[in-house]
């Protein structure tokens, strides 16, 4: 098990990299194993990202029968709120690629559902056991990984898969979310993050901090970090490695 951090110079760079190397490692996958399990995450720098991949992917070898996509979290919302992670996706990924409704395991919405642990409860059984190749995560200026935050209940040890969120420290306060546990059922975790607000939680999770969800979800083979410039100012030497 390795960790690694990838200095870029801004936001733009970060999901033109992360886009070409995921699509690059997902053909490699395809190559030696019949089905791949992706967990995806949300954000504008994953929506840039997901906006280059579906570029690239268009004319490619890459196989979407092969693809088992996931999410990390949701929001608890309508299926059409435009808000919800799992629609800003597949809403990009869908012009050139096409995932069938049945690989693509989007996490329960509001409508029917009592609460958002309902919604988590359809979503843990749904995921049983599943181990992820890749698991793609954000973390926010506080530090939260997925709709873990630290000092919240949310980050609290459970042996649960998936978890409901309420009083969430970021609108919306309702959400569902992957626990540590699911999340470092994963080959491999990328961390897209960028801009100098995410300096001091990239640096704090990195050093280890145990308040944050971060510095215990990683990959069982690799973690791999992708920094713009900004977010990687609070770095020390050592993590100065470019791509």
């Amino acid at each position: 098990m390795y960790t690694r951090v990838v200095r870029l110079c801004d936001a733009d760079d970060v999901s033109t990299t992360v886009a070409g190397l995921l699509l690059e490692r997902l053909l490699e996958l395809q190559a030696s194993q019949p089905i791949v399990h992706v967990c995806l995450t949300g954000g504008d720098t994953a929506n840039a990202m997901y906006e280059k991949f579906a570029e690239l992917a268009d004319g490619s070898e890459l196989d979407a029968s092969k693809l088992q996509l996931w999410w990390g979290d949701e929001r608890f919302v309508p299926a059409t709120d435009p808000a919800r992670n799992s629609l800003q996706a597949i809403t990009r990924l869908a012009r050139t690629i096409s995932i069938k409704s049945a690989d693509t395991h989007m996490m329960a919405a509001a409508d029917g559902r009592k609460d958002p642990h309902e919604s988590a409860a359809e979503y843990e059984a749904e995921l049983g056991s599943t181990t992820f190749d890749i698991t793609l995560l954000g973390i926010g200026k506080d530090g939260h990984v997925a709709s873990l935050f630290p000092n919240h209940p949310s980050s609290d040890p459970t042996s649960r898969g998936v978890i409901g969120v309420t009083d969430s420290p970021k609108e919306p306060s309702e959400r569902i979310s992957l626990t540590a546990g699911s999340l470092k059922r994963s080959h491999e975790v990328w961390y897209l993050a960028t801009g100098t607000g995410k300096a001091h939680a990239v640096s704090a999770t990195l050093d280890g901090d145990p308040r944050l969800p971060g510095s215990q979800i990683k990959g069982d083979v690799a973690t791999v970090w992708f920094l713009d410039q900004g977010a990687a100012e609070e770095l020390p030497p050592q993590y100065t490695c470019a791509f």
